[in-house]
Order: C-alpha cells, then sequence, then structure tokens
C-alpha cells in the first residue's frame, strides 16, 4: 500500500549524515534527548517531535529504519541483580514502528515490530522479532513475548499471531514512511500531503494482523 507523502518544514528536523532526521525542540524548549554520546541511530531514523530519549541513563540503540512517534519516550529501565540495582540499555532493531504516546522501558525490542499509540511498555521486557502490541496495551516489567506474537491488554496477552510476511510488511511499511517524508521550504497546505505533525494517520497502514 503505497503512504502519502508527510512534509516537514526544512529546518525543524536535523539530518545526520547516516540519513537519520531528529526534530528540533520547539523554541524556548529545551531538548528531551539526553545523553547523545550513549544514543546511537544506526542509519534512515526518524524521530518525531517531542520525543524523549534517555541516554544520560543508560545506552539506547536503534536499527535501521526505526520510527518514533511524537510524545514517546524511551528510557532505560532497572533491574535488581543479588549486588544492587543496575540500569540496562535498550536496544531496538531494524525496521520497528512505535507510534505516538507511547513509553519504552524494554530491554530489547526486535526487528519488525509495530507498537502502536499509548503503550507502556514495561522495564526489562523483550519483544522479539515481528510482534505487534495493540493500542492502550500495558505490558509487564521483565515479560518476554515470541516472535510473531499479536499482543494487547492490560497486562498484555498474547491473543494471536502476526502475519508470516510480517517482516516484509515491515520493511515495506518503514522505507516508504521514510520515503515518503519529505522536508519543503514552507508548510504545505494542500490536501495531497500530510503535515509532520499529521504523520502519523498513515502508520494504520503498516501491518494489520490475522
Amino acid at each position: 500500500m503505497d503512504l502519502p507523502v508527510i512534509r516537514y518544514v526544512k529546518g525543524t528536523y536535523v539530518e545526520t549524515p547516516t540519513g537519520n532526521k531528529v526534530a528540533k525542540p520547539d523554541p524556548g524548549q529545551d531538548s528531551k534527548i539526553c545523553g547523545t554520546q550513549n544514543i546511537v541511530l544506526n542509519g534512515k531514523c526518524i524521530i518525531h517531535k517531542e520525543v524523549a530519549m534517555r541516554g544520560d541513563m543508560a545506552n539506547i540503540r536503534c536499527g535501521r529504519f526505526c520510527i518514533i512517534g511524537s510524545r514517546t519516550t524511551i528510557r532505560p529501565g532497572n533491574k535488581k541483580f543479588s549486588k544492587g540495582v543496575t540500569l540496562m540499555p535498550v536496544h531496538i532493531g531494524d525496521h520497528v514502528y512505535i507510534e505516538e504516546n507511547c513509553v519504552i522501558a524494554a530491554a530489547q525490542i526486535g526487528s519488525y515490530v509495530h507498537i502502536r499509540k499509548n503503550c507502556v511498555i514495561g522495564k526489562s521486557a523483550v519483544l522479539k522479532d515481528c510482534c505487534q502490541v495493540e493500542p492502550d496495551s500495558v505490558v509487564p516489567a521483565d515479560a518476554v513475548y515470541p516472535p510473531f506474537s499479536l499482543i494487547a491488554g492490560n497486562p498484555a496477552k498474547v491473543i494471536g499471531h502476526t502475519p508470516e510476511c510480517t517482516a516484509d510488511l515491515m520493511v515495506e511499511a518503514t522505507r516508504d514512511y521514510y520515503d515518503n517524508f519529505i522536508a519543503t521550504a514552507v508548510a504545505d497546505s494542500s490536501n495531497s500531503s500530510l503535515t509532520a505533525d499529521d504523520s502519523h494517520a498513515a502508520e494504520r497502514s503498516t501491518v494489520t494482523a490475522k
């Protein structure tokens, strides 16, 4: 399925040499991305407005073609060991789509994962490849979900399975999203494209689970 063109005003996102596009904070606001020396974006990731990334707590690593929706927070969780409490790094795979207003404290999110809006992923949780988390779900701390899990609820449980072609769908969706996320000199008011603030309307055409 072809995604619509999503336009953003040139200068409102920083583009890195590896193609990452990271939203700048609005005038008068401080950046919510902390500890940038501990944050790795492997290329062609899009980080939307008001995303908080707490690299000052522990390492955060995102693979290629990751889309992080507006007002989402990614922060390392803590885990108790016999010798004390340790902050765990966050590892996110390739072609991952996290929609708006989510809180992510997982230890690992595999590749080809779709986390829909308003979800909480508890500390040290693990989502294997090709999982999908339905809107408003709360994944408990330390939970582990196998590949191809369709996850929903509070507390979240496996309610089904995603299609065998989920990896192909997510590769296509994230690549199309990136290719259609285009800078323009001024805000585009035409009806043929979306603005970056409205971009999540296009998210619904990623993965539809069986």
